[in-house]
């Protein structure tokens, strides 16, 4: 039997996953039992490529997806394992991947994930240690022979045996403003370059938008990339969620809500107007010339038989008129390519003109950062030097001269809100504090949960990465936006002088700078266990 990533290289057939979406309670639970059964089902289909476990899906605690998994694998059934950043830190992330690699699931979707929304006696507070990204990177580092390193970066001398597995990765285009949506190209970018070897996209429902993923992607070096298109069938209450803004980085246009609603009045409550909608977009991915699809809002497998059945009804051109009725995007919304006149869908031959809004975020405090860097911590200049001498000399180099310390900590906790991590991604982000400004922490290129350029979570204004990809374009350098990913912040510096670290080749920026220099060989040491 072929295995997913052999089908994804090795077969021309369109593919069809499932999403088998976890539950709250043991396996022997009602709801366990009803997802079991779905599982069997899609087991028993030659249709199903492979099943999809999701990992607390919408930020809710569920059991763990190895255990739905597990029955999978052992039937010969393909099996994805989501893994999210949200609840494990990597430490626990890296003992899952074993673990997993271990039990014979080589099949991966590495994501962020949602931000915790509820928990045992109340909301749980959300890890995000690493983000997409990192995750990416460091799955991709076991299937090339894991060398784990030191808290300062050192290497020790010790690679582990080679991982199997097949990395997968998310992304959105389904974005209004042009600071989100740029964003998210150059991340998905940085992820095939971290290790992703295959793509899915977010639930959406506008074929310009869906065309336009994959002409992006031929025309930036992921031609060869397979891209999976995220089909979900709708329902009357759950359009009205997504339409409210209830799942993060989910939308629903006005137009396609209002259409919605009309055929929820119907006598099946709009079931076969949903269905055939599910049909249609399998239909366009078919036509655009994506790899398969990734079908989720199904949790029956009648219902997922009755799609199949419809899109097999159509024609070979039919996706074309499929793609015109499937234009639900939003009065003003960025593209990054232009309207084909033809087509209606995404022209590779030319750029969207557009006017984008003006950035409200390129301020004085922006420009002070600039110069401010560029004068005093840029490598190789005077004030740099000078920093790391005085840094190294002092009574406690991590901590630098007092003075300075005092005046660090002042002037960015006025202008940056700084919470002392000591591994600074500020020039990273257009001097924008990840700790502070984002819910997640997100180091290395936006989350997917904007809802229309303002962060998922309340009390955050407007996303970090948008405002940060708007001040870089004021500069022209908009497209060097994630030039310094990965970044996987060092939490052994958290209290120490930034600044110190930074002078002293300590945190981030000099390990990326050093990343193909010599590595001195340290003395093993095995790690000991502490018992309280």
């Amino acid at each position: 039997m072929q295995t997913l990533q052999e089908k994804l290289f090795q077969s021309s057939r369109f593919l069809v996953g499932a999403e088998l979406v976890s539950v709250r309670g043991s396996m022997s639970e009602g709801m366990a039992i009803k997802a079991r059964t779905f599982a069997s089902e899609l087991i028993e289909s030659s249709d199903i490529d492979w099943i999809s476990v999701t990992d607390n899906a919408g930020g809710n605690p569920q059991l763990a997806p190895l255990a739905l998994g597990r029955p999978i694998l052992y039937a010969g059934k393909e099996v994805v394992i989501h893994l999210t950043c949200k609840d494990l830190n990597r430490n626990r992330l890296e003992s899952e991947a074993w673990l997993l690699n271990s039990d014979g699931f080589y099949n991966i979707l590495a994501m962020t994930g949602d931000y915790p929304v509820s928990g045992n006696e109340g909301l749980a507070k959300p890890v995000f240690d690493i983000d997409s990204v990192g995750l990416i990177s460091m799955l991709d580092k076991m299937n090339q022979g894991f060398d784990p390193k030191d808290a300062q970066g050192h290497s020790k001398n010790r690679r582990f045996q080679k991982t199997q597995f097949c990395i997968g990765a998310v992304t959105t285009n389904f974005k209004l403003r042009e600071g989100e949506v740029m964003p998210q190209y150059l991340k998905l970018e940085k992820k095939v370059e971290c290790g992703a070897q295959f793509i899915i996209n977010q639930i959406g429902f506008d074929s310009r938008k869906m065309s336009e993923l994959r002409v992006y992607m031929d025309a930036h070096g992921m031609k060869q990339t397979p891209l999976i298109g995220n089909v979900y069938l709708l329902s009357s209450g759950v359009v009205q969620i997504f339409f409210d803004g209830r799942i993060p980085g989910v939308v629903v246009s006005r137009a396609l809500f209002e259409l919605c609603q009309k055929q929820a009045q119907s006598p099946d409550r709009g079931k076969a107007f949903f269905a055939e909608l599910a049909a249609k977009q399998i239909a366009i991915y078919r036509g655009l010339g994506y790899r398969g699809i990734y079908l989720g809002g199904v949790h029956t497998f009648s219902a997922i038989e009755r799609i199949l059945a419809i899109e097999k009804t159509f024609a070979a051109d039919d996706w074309q008129q499929f793609a015109s009725e499937m234009s639900f995007s939003r009065e003003g919304e960025f593209f990054y390519y232009a309207r084909s006149l033809d087509t209606g869908l995404a022209d590779a031959t030319k750029r969207d003109s557009s006017p984008a809004l003006a950035s409200q975020h390129v301020s004085a405090s922006y420009q002070l950062s600039k110069w401010t860097h560029d004068t005093f911590f840029a490598p190789g200049t005077a004030f740099a030097k000078w920093g790391a001498k005085v840094c190294a000399n002092a009574r406690d180099p991590f901590q630098g001269p007092k003075p300075l310390r005092t005046l660090e900590k002042l002037s960015k906790s006025v202008l940056y809100e700084c919470k002392d991590c000591g591994d600074c991604s500020l020039p990273d982000i257009a001097f924008l504090c990840p700790e502070s400004q984002c819910a997640k922490n997100q180091r290395n290129g936006p989350c997917g949960g904007t809802r229309e350029g303002r962060c998922e979570v309340d009390g955050y204004g407007d996303c970090i990465w948008l405002r940060a990809y708007e001040r870089e374009k004021h500069d022209g350098h908009e497209q060097e936006l994630l030039k310094h990913a990965p970044v996987v912040q060092n939490q052994g510096l958290r209290g120490t002088s930034a600044w110190a670290n930074n002078w002293l080749g300590r945190d981030h920026a000099a390990k990326k700078a050093n990343a193909v220099a010599d590595e001195p060989i340290l003395e093993k040491v095995e790690p000991v266990e502490t018992k309280l």
